[in-house]
C-alpha cells in the first residue's frame, strides 16, 4: 500500500479517495485531504462503521461522541449512521487509510468483544496506544495484501480497537481551541523531531505553556501523555523500517532515537510481542511478496 503523491492530488480542500480492497460488507480507502484553515468544515454522515488510521497530519474531529484532536498513530471512530464534521483550524492537510464496515458485519465481531451486538464506539478517538501499534506500523508499511488476506485480518483490527478502548478511562473534559493549537504545535515538533533527545522543558516551550498546564492539556486532547506519544512514533517508525528496509536493527534504532539497542530491543517487544530481528523476517517476507 502506498500513499499518493503530491501531484495525484486534487486541488486544495478536495480530499483525494482511492479504493484499495472491497468486499462484502466492508471496503478500505484511502484519504488525502488538502485542507487548511481557509476552507469551512461542513457536517458529513457516517455511511458504514468507521475505524481509520490517522497516518500524517493532525485535526479537529467532531462526532456523535465528542470532540478529537486527531494526530498521527491514532484511530478516528466513527457509528454508522452519525454526523460527524473534521476541520483544520491551524494546519493544511492529513492522510488517513480508513476500514469501514457495514452495521451488520461490525455487530457479529463486536458481540465476541464487547459480549454485545449493539456495542457502539464511547469516544471519537483511539490514541497510538500500545495495543494498536502493531496494526498501525503494518498499515503503515503498506501490509494489506489481496482482499482474501485483508478479509481475514479485518476481525481482529475491530477486536484490538474494541478491547484497546476498554482499557482507557473515558475522558469528557473540553480543552480551549487556543490549547488545542498549542497541542498540536507540539505534536508536529514531536514528529518532525522524534529522533531526537526532548524533553517536557523543550515541549512546554513550544506550545508556550507551563509544564504543569501543558501535561495536563496534552493528555486531555491527546488521550496519552507526551512521552507515550513519542514513543509510539519512534516505534511506529522502527517497525515500517525493518520491514522495508535493509538497515541494520542497531542503526534503525539510534535513527528512531533510542539511545542503546538493549532498551530498543526490550520496548519493541513489548509493543510487538517478537524481537525486531523476527519481526523482520516476518513482515519483510510479507512486504516483499507484495511488491
Amino acid at each position: 500500500m502506498t500513499m499518493n503523491t503530491k501531484q495525484d492530488l486534487p486541488p486544495a480542500g478536495a480530499p483525494a479517495v482511492r479504493l484499495m480492497a472491497a468486499g462484502r460488507q466492508w471496503r478500505v480507502t484511502e484519504y488525502l485531504c488538502t485542507a487548511g484553515p481557509s476552507e469551512r468544515p461542513f457536517e458529513e454522515r457516517h455511511e458504514d462503521v468507521t475505524i481509520a488510521a490517522v497516518i500524517e497530519g493532525s485535526f479537529n474531529y467532531r462526532a456523535d461522541t465528542g470532540r478529537a484532536v486527531l494526530h498521527p498513530g491514532a484511530f478516528l471512530l466513527g457509528n454508522f449512521g452519525t454526523c460527524y464534521e473534521c476541520g483544520h483550524d491551524h494546519s493544511r492537510g492529513d492522510g488517513c487509510i480508513s476500514f469501514h464496515f457495514s452495521p451488520e458485519y461490525f455487530s457479529e465481531v463486536a458481540a465476541s468483544i464487547a459480549g454485545s451486538s449493539r456495542f457502539t464506539f464511547p469516544s471519537a478517538m483511539l490514541p497510538a496506544v500500545p495495543q494498536v501499534l502493531p496494526w498501525l506500523a503494518r498499515i503503515e508499511a503498506g501490509a494489506l495484501g489481496d482482499n482474501l488476506e485483508t478479509e481475514e485480518l479485518l476481525p481482529s483490527l475491530i477486536e484490538s480497537v474494541i478491547g484497546a478502548l476498554s482499557r482507557l478511562a473515558p475522558t469528557r473534559v473540553r480543552v480551549s481551541p487556543r490549547d488545542e493549537r498549542r497541542v498540536r504545535e507540539s505534536l508536529r515538533y514531536i514528529e518532525l523531531y522524534a529522533g531526537e533527545v526532548l524533553n517536557l522543558d523543550m515541549l512546554a516551550s513550544v506550545a508556550a505553556m507551563s509544564k504543569y498546564h501543558f501535561l495536563r492539556t496534552f493528555r486531555r486532547s491527546i488521550g496519552m501523555t507526551p512521552y507515550q506519544f513519542l514513543l509510539s512514533v519512534r516505534m511506529r517508525r522502527a517497525a515500517v523500517c525493518l520491514a522495508t528496509s535493509s538497515e541494520p536493527v542497531s542503526a534503525i534504532a539510534f535513527d528512531c532515537g533510542f539511545g542503546d539497542l538493549s532498551t530498543f530491543n526490550g520496548r519493541f517487544r513489548e509493543a510487538f510481542g517478537v524481537s525486531p530481528m523476527a519481526y523482520r523476517s516476518r513482515e519483510r517476507t510479507s512486504w516483499k511478496t507484495r511488491q
